[in-house]
C-alpha cells in the first residue's frame, strides 16, 4: 500500500519549468498553477497578452493534482435559485462549465483521459429522493440532457444496491487531473507563458503597478493580478484570502485493479458517482482499472492508511469486502458556509476567486476562461465581484467545529429514511 496518489502514480512527468531568479515586467501575473490559474493564463496568451504564472511548489501540487478528476456541470445550486439570485447568465455559465473543459481538451488535444461518460448523482434515503428528482427537472427543463433513474437502474449503472434512485447527467465525465494539469502547463508554455515553479510570492503591494516580491529577492511587476491558489493560500501571500474559506480536507483510495469480470459489474458505464448524503462519497474507476472513492475525512492531515478506515468502510458498504486497497491520499476543498464560490477584487486590477466546494475541476477551469475574458474585453464575472475579503468566523477553530460539524451531518445521515 503506498500513501502516494494514484494519479502520481500514473502521470507523465511535466514540462521541466526554472525557477525565478531575475526580474520581470508582464502585462498579468497570475498566482498559482492549478487549473483556474492555468486556464487563465492560457486564454490570456492565445489572445496576444503577456502573462508571468508564478507556482509556490509544481503545477499540480495542490487540490488540481489531487482531487477525483469528475467533470460536474453547475454548482451547489439549483439553476431556479441561480436565476434569482445571480441571474440567467450565472445559470447558463455553470451548466456549461464541463461542456468548456472537454471543448478545451479536444482544441488543444490535451492528454488527460478525458471520458465524457456522464456523471450520476444518486440517494441512498427515500427522502433524497425529491430534491434529486427536483434539481433534474429543472436542468432539464434548460435543455441538459439528464434522466431519472430508479432504483434498478442505479444498481445496473453502479454495480450497487443500495441506492434508492438518482440522476445521469450526459454533460459531464471524468478526466485524470494532474495530467490535465501537465497538459495544460504544456499547452499554456507553448501559448507563450513564463511559467515559474518553486516560486513562492510572499509580499504583492501596489506602486502605480503591482510589484510580486519572492523571498529570493526577485519581483515581477504586473498591471493586472490573479491569486489562484484557492484553499492553498499562505498567510504571507494573503492572510484574508486565506482565511476567506474553510479547509476541509478530502479522503481518497483506490483499489488493486478489477479483474474483467468485476469491470463488467462495477460501474459496467464508466460513469463517476457522487452521493447526495450530507456526508457523501464520490466513486469512479480510475487509471490501470482501478475502483477509486472520496469522501470526507476529518480536519487533521492523515499520516498513514489507518486514517482512511471510514472512507474504507464506505467501498465494503457499496461492493462488500475483497477490494485491497493499494492507494491512499488526501488534498484540501476551499469551503464556504453557504456553498458559493467567492469573487474578490479589493484594489483595482486584483482578482481572487476560491471556494470551489468540491466543483473544482470543470468550475475553475471555465472560470479561468471567463476570467481572461475579463481582463481583456471587460465581460461581467459569473458572481458577485466582492471589494472585501471576508473571514470565516472563528477560523482559528476550524479544526475543532469543522469536525463536530461533520458527526453531526453523519449522525442525521444515519437517521434520514
Amino acid at each position: 500500500m503506498s500513501m502516494t496518489s494514484l494519479w502520481y502514480a500514473t502521470a507523465p512527468a511535466g514540462p521541466a519549468l526554472p525557477q525565478l531568479e531575475e526580474s520581470l515586467k508582464t502585462d498579468v501575473l497570475v498566482i498559482g498553477a492549478g487549473f483556474q490559474g492555468l486556464s487563465t493564463a492560457l486564454h490570456l496568451a492565445e489572445a496576444g497578452t503577456s502573462v508571468v504564472l508564478l507556482e509556490a511548489h509544481e503545477p499540480g501540487e495542490g487540490g488540481s493534482g489531487r482531487n477525483g478528476g469528475q467533470v460536474i456541470p453547475g454548482l451547489k445550486d439549483d439553476p431556479d435559485t441561480l436565476d434569482r439570485l445571480f441571474g440567467e447568465d450565472t445559470t447558463e455559465f455553470a451548466g456549461s462549465t464541463a461542456t468548456v473543459l472537454f471543448d478545451l481538451v479536444e482544441r488543444l488535444g490535451l492528454d488527460c483521459d478525458a471520458e465524457r461518460t456522464g456523471w450520476i448523482q444518486t440517494g441512498d434515503k427515500h427522502v433524497l429522493i425529491p430534491a434529486l428528482r427536483q434539481r433534474m427537472s429543472e436542468w432539464k427543463a434548460r435543455g441538459a440532457d439528464v434522466d431519472w433513474l430508479d432504483a434498478g437502474e442505479m444498481a445496473a449503472y453502479t454495480g450497487s444496491t443500495r441506492f434508492k434512485g438518482g440522476w445521469l447527467d450526459r454533460r459531464a465525465g471524468q478526466i485524470h487531473p494532474l495530467k490535465l494539469v501537465r497538459a495544460l502547463t504544456a499547452a499554456a508554455l507553448a501559448a507563450g507563458v513564463k511559467i515559474y515553479a518553486r516560486s513562492p510570492v510572499t509580499g504583492l503591494t501596489r506602486k502605480g503597478h503591482w510589484v510580486a516580491s519572492l523571498p529570493n529577492g526577485s519581483t515581477v511587476t504586473a498591471d493586472r493580478v490573479l491569486t489562484a491558489t484557492n484553499r492553498y493560500t499562505t498567510p504571507e501571500l494573503d492572510p484574508d484570502l486565506m482565511r476567506a474559506t474553510l479547509p476541509a480536507n478530502s479522503f481518497q483510495i483506490a483499489t488493486r485493479p478489477l479483474s474483467a469480470e468485476e469491470l463488467t459489474r462495477i460501474l459496467p458505464h464508466r460513469t463517476p458517482v457522487s452521493e447526495n448524503r450530507r456526508v457523501g462519497t464520490y466513486f469512479r474507476i480510475g487509471p490501470q482499472n482501478r475502483l477509486m472513492l472520496g469522501g470526507r475525512g476529518d480536519f487533521a492531515d492523515p499520516q498513514g492508511p489507518a486514517r482512511f478506515a471510514m472512507i474504507q468502510r464506505e467501498v465494503e458498504w457499496l461492493y462488500g469486502k475483497g477490494l485491497e486497497m493499494e492507494h491512499y491520499w488526501f488534498g484540501a476543498v476551499a469551503m464556504t458556509r453557504d456553498h458559493r464560490m467567492r469573487i474578490f477584487s479589493p484594489e483595482t486590477g486584483l482578482l481572487a476567486a476560491t471556494g470551489f466546494n468540491g466543483r473544482g475541476v470543470a468550475l475553475s477551469t471555465a472560470l479561468g476562461k471567463r476570467i481572461a475574458e475579463h481582463f481583456l474585453t471587460g465581460r461581467t464575472l459569473p458572481m458577485p465581484v466582492q471589494k472585501t475579503v471576508t473571514r470565516m468566523p472563528l477560523y482559528g477553530l476550524h479544526r475543532v467545529y469543522g469536525t463536530l460539524a461533520i458527526d453531526y451531518y453523519r449522525l442525521r445521515d444515519r437517521l434520514d429514511r
